[in-house]
């Protein structure tokens, strides 16, 4: 997908989340709303989701739409927990050469995550996206 293409995506998408979500307060149904609407503008996205902050320096799966994902995620392991640890958004063109990839699913071959943070600006959630196709993912995406 080209970069005007897929930025207009994510201007329909934003405009969709935003109108669908004015008045929710429930983060896990946000979480499955913007899965929901995000894994349907992008054909490409394989796998997306959101893993929440389950106990200290660990993450649980949250809502998702893809294969099963991985169930538990300490900070610090794979893409997902580096992430987390670091709050930073972390884009992988290629996951087989990131070292402590955890493969949840193998035909998952790019990927970026993105820290997701409340209103106090706590960590409360990473957003994972996953594709099938090498260096998806982008600034635009970021």
């Amino acid at each position: 997908m080209n970069i005007e293409k897929k930025e207009e995506s994510y201007k329909k998408l934003l405009k969709q989340v935003n109108s669908l979500l004015e008045d929710v307060n429930d983060e896990i149904a946000m979480m499955s709303s913007i899965v929901c609407l995000t894994i349907q503008e992008f054909d490409y996205y394989f796998w997306a989701g959101f893993y929440r902050i389950w106990k200290k320096e660990q993450l649980i799966i949250g809502p998702y739409q893809g294969t099963l994902g991985c169930l538990f995620i300490n900070f610090g392991k794979g893409v997902c927990g580096v992430c987390a640890h670091q709050e930073k958004t972390i884009i992988v063109p290629d996951v087989h050469k990131f070292d402590g990839h955890i493969a949840c699913d193998s035909n998952s071959n790019s990927e970026i995550v993105v820290p997701v943070f409340n209103k106090n600006k706590d960590l409360i959630a990473v957003f994972d996206v996953d594709s099938t196709e090498f260096s998806s993912f982008d600034e635009t995406d970021k």
